[in-house]
């Protein structure tokens, strides 16, 4: 993150994260500027070949076992940033039942401590369902609720348009630092804009 911001924060551990994404999201009026930057750095912290691998070796022929597969490990692997989660089954949008493809975050830590709908939507949904989808060749949709902090991440299931997703449709949080920053703009910048 420091490599990608340019600059470094004297907090430590959580909060030094915190910091780093509230600076990066400060970093340009444009979300898809933010977006792409916080892509380069998920593609960041994996070998460069093993997304493609994963890809052609799972995603393709055995998207659910794939799915399955990042559920697992998500909610294994990233409790420490995002709190409590667990594997659970999901209803796609034709009805069915993706069985164990979905990880409840119960209460994002990463929503709370920042406090902006906008690092949200641009410095976690949207460039994570990206680096799945165009990295990793595996659908993600992730549903953040503004109300209750929590968000559902629905492996194999490829994201609404922006325009259709309500996460985009969010007033600021009160306490929003963005919208202090933006001199109390109506909405977060770049959630309705996308």
């Amino acid at each position: 993150m420091v490599a990608s911001i340019g600059t470094d924060t004297d907090a430590e551990g959580y909060d030094a994260i915190v910091n780093l994404t509230t600076s990066l999201n400060g970093m340009s009026d444009q979300p898809r500027d933010t977006q792409e930057r916080t892509r380069l750095i998920l593609q960041s912290l994996f070998p460069a070949w093993l997304p493609p691998a994963f890809k052609v070796m799972f995603s393709r022929p055995l998207p659910q076992l794939s799915c399955r597969l990042n559920a697992w490990v998500t909610m294994m692997t990233c409790q420490w940033l995002m709190g409590p989660c667990k594997v659970n089954d999901f209803e796609r949008e034709d009805g069915s039942i993706a069985r164990g493809q979905g990880v409840l975050v119960e209460r994002c830590r990463y929503l709370e401590e920042t406090g902006c709908a906008s690092v949200c939507l641009n410095s976690c949904k949207v460039p994570t369902q990206d680096f799945f989808g165009k990295d990793m060749g595996l659908p993600l949709t992730m549903a953040p609720n503004y109300e209750d902090f929590s968000c559902q991440f629905s492996f194999g299931m490829a994201p609404r348009l922006q325009a259709q997703d309500d996460a985009f449709q969010t007033p600021c949080f009160l306490q929003c630092p963005s919208k202090r920053r933006h001199n109390a703009a109506q909405k977060c910048p770049g959630a309705s804009t996308l």
